[in-house]
C-alpha cells in the first residue's frame, strides 16, 4: 500500500525521536572490570561528603565521583569516602570484600538515594558454567552539615572544619538530610522527560495524519456511492 509523502515524513520523525530517546538511556557497562562505574554525585544542599587526607584529618566536599581503588571506595582524587558499615558502626572508610577486589570481581559500584553503596560480584558457577551476579552492600555514605553561617576554609574542592566547630553527621534521607541523587541521573531524567514529550508529539502528529486520511477516504467512498 502506498503512503503519502506527509505520512512518510511523520513516520521518519517518529523513528528519529525513538533514536533520540534511546540515546538518553545508560549503556550497559562492560563485565569484568573492577573499576567499571564512575558516577558523579553532588551532596544535598547544605551538606558535604566526608573524606580524609593523608594525615587522617577529615575533609568535606560537595561533589564526588565514586569508584573503587583496590578495595576502597574513593572519590575522583583517590581519597577514601567515609560512611557506616552498619547503623551502630563507627564512621570509617567504606571498602569492598578484599578478596573480591584482589580477584577483580567487584564492579559497578553505585549509591542509592539513602546513601547505601553496593557493587556487583560476577562469578561463574563451576557446575553449570552460568554467570552469577550478586549485589553486595558495603555500607552507607555519611553526610555532614555545619551550623548556619559557618565559613569553611576551602582547599580546592575540599574544606576543613573551622577550629572549634563540629559538624552534624548523618546519612542521606534521615536526620534532616535530603536523599542523594547522582548528577548523571538528574541530567538523564531531564533528557528522558524531554525525549518522551517529543516522541509523544511525533506520534500525535502521525495519528492526526492517519485520521485525516481515513476521513478523506470515507468522503471519497460516500461520493462514489452517490454516483452509482
Amino acid at each position: 500500500m502506498l503512503i503519502s509523502d506527509s505520512t512518510a515524513r511523520a513516520l521518519e520523525n517518529v523513528a528519529a525521536r525513538e533514536r533520540d530517546l534511546l540515546r538518553t538511556l545508560p549503556a550497559q557497562s562492560a563485565a569484568g572490570g573492577p573499576y567499571a562505574t564512575q558516577i558523579p554525585y553532588e551532596a544535598p544542599p547544605g551538606a558535604y561528603f566526608i573524606t580524609r587526607d593523608e594525615s587522617g584529618r577529615r575533609l568535606f566536599t560537595r561533589c564526588s565521583e565514586f569508584s573503587l581503588s583496590g578495595a576502597n571506595l574513593s572519590d575522583g582524587n583517590g581519597r577514601p569516602l567515609l560512611g557506616y558499615t552498619s547503623p551502630d558502626a563507627a564512621l570509617q572508610p567504606l571498602r569492598t570484600d578484599p578478596v573480591d577486589a584482589s580477584l577483580g570481581l567487584a564492579q559497578n559500584v553505585r549509591a542509592g538515594a539513602d546513601g547505601t553503596v553496593t557493587y556487583d560480584r560476577a562469578t561463574i558457577d563451576p557446575a553449570t558454567g552460568d554467570r552469577i551476579v550478586q549485589h553486595l552492600t558495603i555500607g552507607r555514605l555519611a553526610l555532614a552539615r555545619f551550623p548556619a553561617g559557618t565559613s569553611l576554609s576551602a582547599d580546592d574542592s575540599y574544606a576543613a572544619a573551622p577550629a572549634g566547630i563540629a559538624p552534624h553527621v548523618g546519612v542521606p534521607g534521615e536526620g534532616g538530610f535530603a536523599p542523594l541523587q547522582s548528577l548523571f541521573q538528574a541530567e538523564r531524567n531531564g533528557a528522558l522527560d524531554s525525549g518522551l514529550v517529543r516522541l509523544q508529539e511525533a506520534y500525535l502528529a502521525l495519528d492526526a495524519l492517519r485520521a485525516a486520511g481515513a476521513a478523506q477516504g470515507s468522503v471519497q467512498k460516500t461520493a462514489m456511492d452517490l454516483l452509482k
